[in-house]
């Protein structure tokens, strides 16, 4: 099943997969080699062609997936978000085998399979933009990282205030870039075992590796905007507590504390119909 296809069956296969993500980026590099043409005619520019080794552009370079219990499930997943914006396809995995026989299988045709859950995203744009030796691209990278650089530093005192609170329950914060609709989301190390073998481990009595996700916010949020406006600290802390189990819902996961959850979503709901 993919995000391409709304129909529910499992229709896609990988070869047809791979050879769309490919379409995309010879599309991608015709599309820059045109541009390249236009700026070397009106500025001198160098031409940038459109050839084979040309970076991978929009997701071209892996398979990109995503497991869960259920279709539904997959396709509300906030990991979803940036891919959707991007117009790059997911696999959408539910059968219980899929992420077992996913630790097995690295790579289909050369090209890896990426879990869109787990680690750090990056998307390689501004190797699209001109070749590795243009000056305009190396400028153009500077930039980019010089604006993410900004944007962490401005958003790590928010940053700080969230670890603290959720010290001991999540692996690290940091500020999210797969995240466009949604507040927050959990996020799996490279190496963890995800939602699905860690059912299948435990309904077995198998031993279950210890480890903790690591919790992504979306800044731009106006949630996480109004959040980092709180000025009590009592309940900012209740804030991000239900932050934090809401995205483990998200997940298609109960939260740590269901009691406490409820407890605090009630609290906060009084404070809204009294004000």
């Amino acid at each position: 099943t993919s995000t391409r296809d709304p129909d529910a069956g499992q229709r896609v296969a990988l070869k047809d997969y791979v050879a769309r993500a490919e379409a995309r980026a010879a599309d991608a590099a015709g599309a820059d080699a045109e541009q390249g043409a236009e700026t070397s005619d009106a500025e001198a520019a160098p031409k940038v062609e459109a050839t084979e080794e040309a970076p991978a552009k929009q997701g071209a370079g892996k398979i990109y997936y995503l497991t869960a219990d259920s279709l539904a499930a997959a396709r509300q997943s906030p990991h979803l978000e940036v891919f959707r914006k991007r117009d790059i396809e997911v696999l959408l995995l539910t059968d219980r085998v899929d992420e077992w026989w996913l630790s097995f299988v690295n790579e289909y045709q050369g090209v890896a399979f990426q879990d869109v859950t787990r680690g750090e995203l990056a998307f390689d744009d501004t190797a699209d933009e001109a070749s590795p030796g243009d000056d305009a691209g190396n400028t153009a990278a500077d930039k980019k990282d010089s604006d993410k650089d900004a944007a962490d530093e401005a958003a790590a005192p928010l940053i700080k205030r969230i670890a603290k609170v959720l010290e001991g329950k999540v692996e690290s914060v940091r500020r999210s870039t797969r995240l466009t609709d949604s507040p927050a989301c959990l996020v799996l190390g490279e190496h963890d075992v995800g939602s699905q073998m860690r059912r299948i481990l435990e309904a077995t009595g198998q031993p279950v590796p210890e480890s903790k996700p690591h919790l992504e916010v979306n800044v731009a949020h106006p949630l996480i905007v109004r959040l980092d406006q709180e000025a009590d600290e009592d309940r900012f802390g209740d804030l991000v507590a239900i932050l934090f189990d809401q995205a483990a819902l998200a997940e298609g996961n109960a939260p740590s504390e269901p009691g406490a959850y409820v407890q605090r979503i009630n609290k906060l709901l009084v404070e809204l119909l009294a004000a």
